[in-house]
């Protein structure tokens, strides 16, 4: 069985959302002088790669630790969109080629190439975004959740968060963001994972995605 990393290791100084403090991880204990090594956090929910519910943009929708655990587990489909420029919109004509292994997808996940500007001023551009096509689809299908290799589902201009209002309004499904590697997944339909910290009352959370090929 082949597994692959999609998640990017949380550290001080990594890209963060504009106006989010980074990560601090600081030694709280010492194997020196404690005789263990014990690491301090502080992070906002929306951290490195993670994950979005729909109580991100609304208070009486579904938390993270209230979906079950079958939420964040099935299979998924990468759309190659690698070759749309800057600001081009993600269409349904992304999605065609996959045929009927869209509809059989748990999870959509977008393939941006976005990844490689990493820690670079350019990750925070003018990515391609979903439209309102695809976004409708999204919504009127079954999937578990959708994700992406890029730092948001809304373009970073677009304060009001409309696609994550629109998405979260009224359906249960999650949100990925800050994906890697969704370019060695190939084309066919692959086991995906994506476990979020348990945390109460949760908005969001950093998750640790796998992908895995039997």
């Amino acid at each position: 069985m082949k597994v692959l990393d999609l998640t990017h290791v949380i550290e001080s100084g990594m890209p963060v959302f504009p106006g989010t403090e980074p990560p601090v991880l600081e030694a709280a204990c010492t194997c020196e002088e404690n005789g263990f090594k014990e690491t301090r956090i502080s992070m906002f929910s929306h951290t490195g790669t993670h994950m979005d519910a729909p109580a991100h943009l609304y208070a009486d929708r579904t938390t993270l630790d209230a979906f079950p655990p079958e939420q964040f587990i099935g299979k998924a489909l990468v759309i190659d969109c690698a070759s749309l420029k800057e600001g081009e919109p993600i269409t349904m004509a992304q999605l065609r080629p996959y045929g009927e292994k869209v509809e059989n997808a748990d999870f959509l996940l977008f393939y941006l190439g976005w990844d490689k500007r990493w820690g670079t001023e350019d990750y925070f551009g003018d990515y391609p975004c979903i439209d309102d096509e695809v976004l409708d689809y999204i919504i009127a299908g079954d999937y578990k959740g959708i994700g992406f290799d890029v730092i948001g589902l809304d373009p970073i201009a677009d304060v009001n968060l409309t696609r994550h209002k629109k998405l979260f309004r009224n359906k249960d499904i999650v949100n990925i963001e800050n994906l890697c590697n969704l370019g060695q997944c190939g084309s066919d339909l692959f086991w995906f994972g994506c476990f979020p910290l348990k945390l109460t009352d949760c908005d969001g959370a950093p998750i640790r995605a796998m992908a895995w090929f039997e």
